[in-house]
């Protein structure tokens, strides 16, 4: 299944109220929303037709979180679903996971593309050298280490889409600032010269599910129902639902 598949079938489980997505492109992705919409980019080329209501914002994802209200156009209503496929750094796509997760609920779904790169040319850091060879993935693969080790409390499921894999995330947490503490030593690890070592789990995509089997799950309705509750009492009904569904991080 390739992501835009993924991402039109999560958008019909879901059915969210609001969709926020960093990195429009030419908007084949956005043109797959049917709901209140934000999407930023700042070199957007919109190529599709789009049938939402919807802000363009054309800058960068961090001009658009500094903004006083970034999700004004939401009217008080947080990301039910976002989608992360801005640029193919590692540093980038984290500061975008931190932007996001300060405006959600426990109920939100949280989406990158380019998680799982195939071989290692893909992973490389600089897009000149990856592009020669095929498709850019970058290094955003290393986000997912960081959410494993630093927030055991998020569920981060990899997903075996073509071409270069996706992660969701679900049980966001809008009071954490695990990330922000350890954003400097991080970012520190990530920026190192080409080539980059890329786990042979990732390479393998091991503990990758197929995007059917989690289509299926369950645990969307819960979801859906869950997204009207106050936070507290979400939290402990999505941790409840996503148990149930047999969905958890792989360790």
């Amino acid at each position: 299944m390739r992501r835009h598949e993924l991402l039109e079938q999560l958008h019909g489980c879901l059915e969210p109220r609001s969709y926020l997505e960093i990195g429009i492109n030419a908007g084949a992705s956005m043109s797959l929303s049917r709901t209140r919409s934000i999407g930023v980019d700042p070199f957007f080329t919109v190529r599709r037709e789009l049938a939402c209501d919807l802000q363009l914002v054309r800058a960068s994802s961090d001009e658009f979180f500094a903004r006083a209200d970034p999700l004004a156009h939401f009217g008080g209503v947080a990301p039910d679903l976002t989608f992360i496929d801005g640029m193919h750094l590692a540093e980038y796509a984290l500061r975008d996971f931190i932007n996001t997760e300060r405006h959600t609920h426990p109920a939100s779904v949280i989406v990158f593309d380019d998680m799982l790169p195939r071989v290692p040319v893909e992973g490389l850091r600089d897009r000149r050298d990856a592009r020669a060879h095929g498709s850019w993935a970058g290094d955003v693969y290393k986000v997912l280490a960081a959410l494993r080790d630093l927030r055991p409390d998020l569920v981060c499921l990899e997903i075996d889409t073509t071409p270069t894999g996706t992660l969701m995330v679900l049980l966001p947490d809008s009071s954490s600032t695990t990330l922000v503490t350890a954003y400097d030593e991080l970012v520190e690890s990530y920026v190192v010269p080409d080539p980059q070592e890329i786990p042979a789990e990732v390479l393998g995509r091991t503990r990758a599910l197929a995007p059917e089997e989690l289509l299926a799950s369950p645990v969307w309705a819960e979801l859906k129902r869950l997204r009207e509750k106050p936070a507290a009492e979400a939290r402990t009904g999505v941790a409840r639902a996503v148990a149930d569904a047999g969905l958890a991080t792989p360790r």
